[in-house]
C-alpha cells in the first residue's frame, strides 16, 4: 500500500473516530460532571403529576397531600403548589399556602426562559382539570438544582437542518484538509529524498544529485545528512579507486624492485660458481654486490611486511623508558662504516648528558634507519648526512639532514603519502612508504614530523616527540 493511500486512510479514519469519541464523551461527562435537572424535563415533570391527580376517583385534600407530598419525596428540590381558578393555593408542599393574584401569575412567567439563564429559580404552571373545576399546578425549582451546562436547537423544517450541518462540515472538514496539505507536503518531499537516492551511483560520473531543504524538521535533517552522505561516498569511493591504483603501482614497482637485484644477483653467482672471475678482488667485490641487493630485497619485503600489519592492526607500539642518545649513537657507528673510504661527510650532534625518553625502541630505530636511508638514497650527490639530537623540558627533536637535491615544492605537501614517489617514472628506488611508515611511529608516540627542503642546499626531516624522561 502506498503512503498516500495510508495517509488518506487514516484521516478520514481519525475523523470518523473523533466524532464518535466526541458524542460519547460529551455524554459521558455531561451526567458524570453536569448533574441537575435539565429544562425540557420539568413540563413532562409536572404534567404526569397532574396525571396522576386526575386519575384519582376523587379530589380531596388527603388524595391531593398525598400525591404532592409523594412527588415531593421523590424531587425534594422541587416546590408544588396546587392552586383553584381563583390563585388560592389549596395545598404547597412547602407549607405556606400562598394566595396568587392572575398579576402575580403574570409576573412570575413574564421573564422565562431569561430567568433561567439569569440564576432565578424557575416556575412552571400546568393546568389542571376535575369533575368539571379548573386547578394549576405550580412547579417551582431554584437555579442551583438545575444542570450547569444545557443547549438545544429546534428543527421545524429539514431545510432549517442545514444552517446546523453545513457550519458542523466545515468545522470538522477545516482541520481535515490542513491535515492533508501537510501530509502531502510530507509525501512529496519524501518522493524527492527517495528518487535522489534511486539515481545515486558511486560509480556514475554524473553529478551528485543536491537536494535544497530548508526546513529545520527531521525531514529537513535527513535531507543535509542525504547530501552530506553522497558527497562522502563519492569521495570515499575516489579514495579508493586511488588506492586502488596505489596498489597496482606498488606492485609493479615491487615486481621491478625485486627482479633487478635478482637478476643481478643470479649473475654475479653463476660467475662465482663457475669461478669465471680474474682475481680474489673480483671476487670480494662481486660478493659485496650480492650482499648489498640481499640486504636491499629484506628491506623491501620488511616495508611489505610494515604494510600488512598496519592494514591489520594499525600502528601498536609498546613504551618503555630507553636512552634515546645511546640509540642514536648506535645506529650513526653503523653508518660511518658504509661511508669508510668515500669522501662523505656525516655530522652526529648528540648532548653529552643522555636522553631519556618514553618510547619503543624497536620502532624509533627503524623510523631513524628510514630517514637516513632516504637521505644517503636521494641526498648522495651532496656528499653530506647530519643527524642531530637535541631537547628541551616539553620535548625531543632528532633531526636528519642532507644537502643533495632536495624536495620541489610541489611534491613537498604530498611526500608522507604512501605509495608516493616524487620521480614516479624511475624505478628500482623503493616502494615510496618510508616516510610513511616514519610518520606512523611519531603519531603512534604522539609526536609529529616535519620537513624543509631547498633543492641542493639543504633538506632537513625533524621528528618531534613529547614527554622527556632525564635520566636519575
Amino acid at each position: 500500500m502506498k503512503l498516500r493511500t495510508k495517509l488518506w486512510l487514516l484521516l478520514v479514519l481519525s475523523a470518523a473516530m473523533s466524532m464518535v469519541v466526541f458524542g460519547f464523551t460529551s455524554v459521558w461527562i455531561g451526567k458524570a460532571a453536569n448533574k441537575g435537572y435539565a429544562l425540557f424535563q420539568l413540563n413532562p415533570l409536572a404534567q404526569s403529576i397532574v396525571d396522576s391527580i386526575q386519575e384519582q376517583p376523587k379530589l380531596d385534600i388527603d388524595v391531593l397531600k398525598q400525591t404532592l407530598d409523594r412527588a415531593h419525596a421523590d424531587h425534594p428540590a422541587i416546590r408544588l403548589v396546587w392552586l383553584d381558578d381563583k390563585g388560592q393555593s389549596i395545598y404547597d408542599t412547602a407549607g405556606l399556602n400562598p394566595t396568587f393574584t392572575f398579576h402575580d401569575l403574570a409576573m412570575l412567567m413574564q421573564n422565562m426562559p431569561k430567568s433561567y439563564l439569569s440564576g432565578e429559580d424557575i416556575r412552571i404552571l400546568t393546568p389542571a382539570a376535575k369533575d368539571g373545576q379548573s386547578y394549576f399546578l405550580l412547579l417551582s425549582i431554584p437555579a442551583s438544582a438545575m444542570k450547569q451546562g444545557e443547549m438545544y436547537f429546534f428543527v421545524r423544517k429539514l431545510s432549517s437542518l442545514l444552517t446546523l450541518v453545513v457550519p458542523l462540515i466545515l468545522s470538522f472538514s477545516i482541520p481535515f484538509l490542513l491535515a492533508l496539505w501537510f501530509f502531502s507536503v510530507i509525501n512529496r518531499r519524501i518522493r524527492k529524498l527517495n528518487k535522489a537516492l534511486n539515481q545515486l551511483s558511486i560509480q556514475s560520473d554524473s553529478p551528485v544529485v543536491e537536494l535544497k531543504d530548508s526546513s529545520k524538521d527531521e525531514l529537513g535533517q535527513l535531507t543535509q545528512h542525504y547530501n552530506s552522505m553522497a558527497h562522502r561516498i563519492r569521495a570515499q569511493f575516489a579514495e579508493i579507486q586511488q588506492f586502488e591504483s596505489k596498489r597496482k603501482l606498488l606492485l609493479s614497482n615491487l615486481s621491478h624492485d625485486l627482479r633487478t637485484p635478482l637478476t643481478t644477483m643470479l649473475g654475479y653467482a653463476e660467475m662465482i660458481r663457475t669461478g669465471n672471475y680474474q682475481d680474489q678482488q673480483e671476487l670480494q667485490a662481486r660478493a659485496k654486490i650480492i650482499l648489498q641487493r640481499c640486504r636491499y630485497m629484506d628491506k623491501l619485503l620488511d616495508q611489505m611486511l610494515d604494510i600488512s600489519r598496519q592494514d591489520a592492526d594499525g600502528m601498536a607500539i609498546h613504551l618503555e623508558n630507553h636512552n634515546l642518545s645511546e640509540l642514536i649513537r648506535k645506529i650513526a657507528a653503523e653508518y660511518i662504516m658504509i661511508f669508510d673510504g668515500e669522501p662523505f661527510q656525516f655530522d652526529v650532534e648528540v648532548p653529552d648528558e643522555d636522553i631519556y625518553l618514553s618510547m619503543d625502541a624497536p620502532l624509533m630505530e627503524r623510523a631513524l634507519r628510514n630517514l637516513l636511508d632516504n637521505a644517503i638514497r636521494y641526498g648522495k650527490d651532496g656528499r653530506y648526512l647530519g643527524i642531530q639530537l637535541t631537547a628541551d623540558e616539553q620535548s625531543v627533536n632528532v633531526i636528519v639532514k642532507d644537502k643533495g637535491k632536495g624536495i620541489p615544492p610541489e611534491h613537498q605537501a604530498q611526500i608522507f603519502e604512501r605509495f608516493y614517489r616524487v620521480d614516479r617514472g624511475r624505478k628500482g628506488e623503493g616502494l615510496g612508504i618510508g616516510l610513511a611508515i616514519v610518520k606512523d611511529i611519531a603519531e603512534a608516540h604522539q609526536g609529529s614530523i616535519e620537513m624543509n627542503s631547498t633543492p641542493n642546499v639543504e633538506t632537513a626531516f625533524r621528528i618531534k616527540l613529547p614527554h622527556l624522561i632525564r635520566a636519575s
